[in-house]
């Protein structure tokens, strides 16, 4: 496709909205700009509308209302077959009759490319996911992670500009799972396609994103690099559905600048940063994460407010301790301690007292 100086914008989507029934809207008014290059992962619960959005980028499911651009150009009334996007869903999709550089071929054939060019690229995307001795098999005779690559290397093989990933990686054990991560990430950044992924698995998406559009209700509710979206959540959804969490309930006293007191239901006061709050007597739910927590009186900084806390349960998982503790009436307060050498195991029925910076504790909506 010719550039038309839409660089900053590869990808649109506006005022988009996708209703199956007429009346229900399975996404609501979306509007998302995607430069060329980046590796966009769309992640949220199930129903959340982030499939549908793909499967509307992809062109197997029309918008009910808004626009799709590509690189400036509509591609609503465009077929998918020829808007030159490349496809990797969970279930390979390989054809079972046909060995690896046939499926591969398949692709190029459609798209009526002679036989030396297709064979030439056939080989460049074999040896892109490491596969270049598997030309000959078929499907069956490939282990789950192998066919993965090779549903890959199908998407690639046509050198498309945009590949879109659906779970593709929801049938593969842990270890495989997280091999393949690192390495569908590397093969993104070294072709410099841009990507559309679509998982519900957090880490995941934390671990291979430039950006992750969160979804929940046919909403983006937050799009945002990794480790914004981790550390300062902008609601409590994202902040509940993103990394582990723990959770107060209170009702703001005041708010000053970027500092607010919380007044917690167990009459505990503490400081919070204020993010989706705006005036006294609101109730909120204050986010803090298990990580930010001190008990360590010599590493907590000047001003911290300070809660008592009874230790309920010790966890050693190799790397880090958890602790499980009862904070405010809250019986599933978790924090998070490294295994260093002079760190203390907390031991359950002991009494402790936490503290955190009023910058890692954040006071969203109560919702």
């Amino acid at each position: 496709m010719a550039d038309s100086g839409h660089n900053d914008a590869f990808v649109e989507f506006e005022r988009v909205q996708k209703s199956y029934d007429g009346e229900s809207l399975v996404v609501k008014d979306l509007n998302l700009t995607m430069p060329k290059g980046e590796f966009l992962t769309m992640l949220g619960p199930s129903g959340s509308g982030k499939t549908t959005c793909l499967m509307m980028l992809a062109g197997f499911e029309t918008a009910t209302h808004g626009d799709i651009r590509l690189d400036g150009v509509s591609i609503n009334n465009i077929p998918p077959h020829k808007r030159g996007i490349g496809m990797v869903f969970q279930n390979y999709a390989l054809f079972p009759h046909m060995t690896v550089a046939e499926n591969l071929s398949f692709p190029l054939e459609v798209r009526k490319l002679g036989k030396s060019e297709r064979e030439a690229k056939v080989k460049r995307a074999l040896e892109m996911v490491q596969m270049g001795a598997f030309g000959g098999r078929r499907p069956a005779q490939l282990s789950g992670g192998q066919q993965q690559r090779i549903a890959l290397a199908r998407a690639l093989v046509f050198e498309a500009e945009l590949v879109l990933m659906d779970e593709p990686l929801g049938a593969l054990d842990k270890q495989l799972r997280e091999h393949m991560q690192f390495e569908i990430k590397r093969i993104a950044d070294n072709l410099g396609i841009t990507v559309v992924y679509v998982t519900h698995d957090q880490t995941e998406a934390l671990t291979m994103s430039d950006r992750v559009a969160v979804f929940n209700d046919g909403r983006i509710q937050q799009l945002a690099p990794p480790d914004q979206l981790y550390e300062e959540p902008q609601n409590s959804f994202v902040a509940q559905f993103i990394g582990e969490n723990n959770t107060l309930e209170g009702v703001v006293q005041e708010i000053r600048g970027d500092v607010c007191t919380v007044r917690l239901d167990d009459g505990e006061v503490i400081d919070a940063k204020p993010v989706n709050v705006t005036k006294a007597g609101e109730r909120t739910r204050v986010s803090i994460r298990p990580e930010r927590v001190e008990y360590n009186k010599d590493r907590l900084q000047e001003g911290a407010h300070t809660l008592k806390a009874e230790v309920l349960e010790f966890i050693y998982m190799g790397d880090i301790f958890r602790t499980r503790l009862r904070v405010a009436g809250n019986d599933e307060f978790i924090i998070k301690t490294r295994n260093a050498p002079d760190q203390t195991r907390l031991t359950p029925g002991q009494q402790i007292e936490i503290g955190w910076l009023p910058a890692d504790c954040r006071a969203l909506d109560a919702s």
